[in-house]
């Protein structure tokens, strides 16, 4: 135990020590390249905040979305931060253009940097403090109106308040950290990186490990932008390229999660809750598919009915619990016993479907008696048996109606037969117990 324990400690000490490491080689190469002249143009610069404002709003609509499915409230919270941040970002890109008053251009700048970073990292933890607390949306419409509000309202306080701030750059340009101020965000950084640390030991999704990493590359830019003793020199667009690098991972990861969810909800559209199989409108779609392809290549396909034989016996002999694992075991043989190209579909309580596409009425005779022959040699109780009818499809014109009545037809046929054999059986099984073996 405590072996396993110590080994623990070392999976979970290794990342951070790694993280130490890249943390203090990007602060180390800030500093080394401090003195290297750049000649950067500001209209550059200005340039690449509104790419990375139109990043964080492109990052925005994605996570609102996301937050109006899931109803995480770290989604809204962070769909609001980003769009306030990129707001600022926007907004600060004017000063790198030619304005009338050249002094005002670089002037104010970092104060407007500075004030984003110091919003994007304040809500970054509040996201998670309120994702701690309240964890689920039960008016998502609403508090996505409200989180939009306070994005203006928080918009204007921070113009107005950029106006009384100091616009002193690096006043200790000789010293081991010009940019002191630099560190308040970063200090932020690290606090909500640390807790998101944990957040992904039960949560790591593609959204969360992306929101993970922006954090870290946000929090190593500003240990770069400490090390700035000026607009635009070496250590600044080290830090706005690792800034930019965050937002496009936070894009990219909050994209490919959307994704997932999306496919999610598509399959669940079309599954059967229970046994993951299609559900009838999939069957549906399938059925209408296959007699399209027959009426065009002259190949035929089978369409066969399950019923499974006695699930009320089975439900009240031994409950409703018994009875769904019933169900599933069914759905468990037809899905082993299906080809790539069939589809199995459960489209009622014990009803199943099974299409198989290019074939005939011989092969689809054989494909039933290895599913009788299966669900008899099932060791685990009770025993199941089902009723199975078969219906052809040769491109003769028929509506997919009339496929399902014939194979339905054939199925209740079956099951009448079953039925008489098991009549017919049980006054002899009485015999047998009353009189014995003669």
């Amino acid at each position: 135990m405590g072996e396993a324990s110590l080994q623990d400690g070392r999976y979970n000490a290794t990342p951070a020590f790694w993280h130490v490491v890249a943390l203090l080689s990007i602060l180390l190469v800030a500093l080394w390249i401090r003195p290297i002249p750049l000649d950067t143009d500001p209209a550059l610069q200005g340039y690449l905040q509104i790419v990375t404002g139109l990043l964080a709003f492109v990052f925005s609509a994605v996570t609102l979305v996301r937050f109006q499915g899931t109803q995480d409230r770290i989604s809204l919270i962070l769909g609001s931060g980003f769009l306030l941040s990129g707001s600022v970002l926007v907004a600060s890109s004017l000063f790198f253009f030619q304005p009338t008053e050249p002094i005002l251009k670089l002037h104010w700048a970092p104060v407007a940097l500075w004030l984003g970073r110091m919003i994007l990292a304040l809500l970054l933890v509040v996201a998670l403090l309120v994702e701690k607390f309240l964890p689920r949306s039960r008016h998502p419409k609403g508090e996505i109106a409200g989180a939009l509000f306070s994005v203006v309202l928080f918009t204007y306080l921070i113009t107005a308040a950029v106006r009384k701030l100091p616009t002193e750059i690096a006043a200790h340009q000789y010293a081991v950290i010009p940019s002191p101020e630099q560190l308040f965000p970063a200090a932020i950084f690290l606090v909500a990186l640390v807790w998101y640390r944990r957040r992904l030991t039960y949560n790591a999704s593609a959204f969360d490990r992306s929101v993970y990493a922006a954090t870290w590359l946000n929090f190593a830019a500003q240990l770069a932008a400490s090390q700035s003793t000026k607009m635009l020199d070496a250590p600044f667009v080290l830090a706005q390229g690792l800034s930019v690098i965050g937002y496009a991972v936070a894009l990219g990861g909050a994209l490919l999660d959307n994704a997932r969810l999306f496919e999610q909800v598509r399959h669940l559209a079309v599954s059967d809750p229970l046994t993951g199989l299609a559900n009838y409108r999939r069957l549906l779609d399938v059925l209408e598919n296959e007699t399209e392809r027959t009426n065009r290549s002259g190949r035929p396909f089978a369409l066969l009915l399950l019923d499974l034989d006695g699930l009320k016996k089975i439900n009240d002999t031994h409950g409703h619990l018994v009875g769904s694992r019933a169900i599933c075991r069914v759905a468990d043989t037809l899905r082993v016993n299906c080809r790539t190209i069939d589809l199995a579909a459960r489209y009622g309580g014990d009803e199943f479907a099974l299409v198989l596409p290019e074939t005939e009425q011989e092969e689809a005779d054989r494909v039933a008696q290895r599913i009788h022959a299966v669900m008899a040699q099932d060791k685990e109780l009770p025993t199941l048996s089902a009723s199975i009818g078969i219906s052809v499809y040769r491109g003769d014109g028929e509506r997919i109606e009339r496929l399902i009545h014939d194979a339905d037809e054939q199925l209740y046929a079956e099951k009448a037969k079953r039925k008489s054999r098991f009549a017919s059986a049980q006054p002899q099984r009485r015999r047998f117990i009353k009189h014995g073996p003669a």
